[in-house]
């Protein structure tokens, strides 16, 4: 039984259809790419999955729980963390402060959440910005801060949107790094990314949307090598 089941989901937004019946599984402990052409449906997916919106059709189910239907902050507390496109730190709060809020979640002291917190911006490289005011930190610390924040919260799984976008080569690894290292702590991942090179490395499977449609489903190496996913996106991403 997969960990999170999406099952017929479909969005509307008066009459258009921005998700229409799209079914997948994401396995305990797996990374799963959800990739597609920019306004394929990632985004809203994302924020079906999280509780932001609720699908207009289907179910959304959490280990076994349906949780379509609930708000964001009760799937959080469920165990399901999200960071988005756009960064939007706590901008006068110190790094470390941002990151103690989010661990307030699971704990109610001061204590207890600072200890998580500083234990996550260790494991992010975030350490020695700890007292740094969010707002003064370039695009690559800011991309790692929005997921320490989301790990505070100690998810079973965690929704990565676009955690590559903007990244110099140094920043890239580093940050390819950390998303193994989540893995490695048995945290579930689903990422979206339209960085090709980096989404083929990390992911186990791939789910490619095209126009709110499941387009295709299956390993990296099955999604390259599909004639549908080269025309609809890769060859797309070849062309630019």
């Amino acid at each position: 039984m997969a960990m999170l089941e999406v099952r017929g989901v479909s969005r509307f937004f008066g009459g258009l259809a921005a998700l229409t019946d799209i079914s997948f599984g994401v396995e305990k402990g797996e990374i799963l790419g959800l990739i597609g052409p920019n306004g394929a449906g990632k985004t809203t997916m994302f924020n079906v999955v999280n509780g932001f919106y609720a699908p207009s059709r289907g179910e959304v189910y959490f280990n076994q729980k349906k949780i379509s239907g609930l708000k964001p902050h009760r799937i959080c507390k469920m165990g399901i963390a999200r960071t988005f496109q756009v960064v939007k730190p706590l901008q006068r709060m110190s790094v470390l402060d941002n990151v103690i809020a989010s661990a307030f979640l699971r704990v109610k002291s001061r204590a207890q959440a600072e200890e998580i917190a500083l234990e996550t911006i260790k494991f992010t490289g975030l350490l020695d910005d700890q007292d740094v005011i969010s707002k003064g930190l370039p695009l690559g610390k800011r991309k790692k801060l929005e997921i320490a924040r989301a790990l505070a919260s100690q998810p079973e799984m965690i929704l990565l949107d676009e955690s590559f976008a903007g990244l110099n080569p140094t920043e890239l690894d580093e940050s390819i790094g950390i998303i193994r290292k989540i893995k490695e702590r048995g945290i579930t991942i689903m990422i979206i990314e339209h960085h090709m090179k980096v989404i083929m490395a990390i992911s186990d499977r791939i789910v490619v949307l095209s126009y709110g449609q499941k387009l295709a489903e299956g390993t990296p190496n099955e999604i390259a090598n599909n004639p549908l996913v080269v025309e609809a996106y890769l060859g797309e991403a070849e062309s630019a």
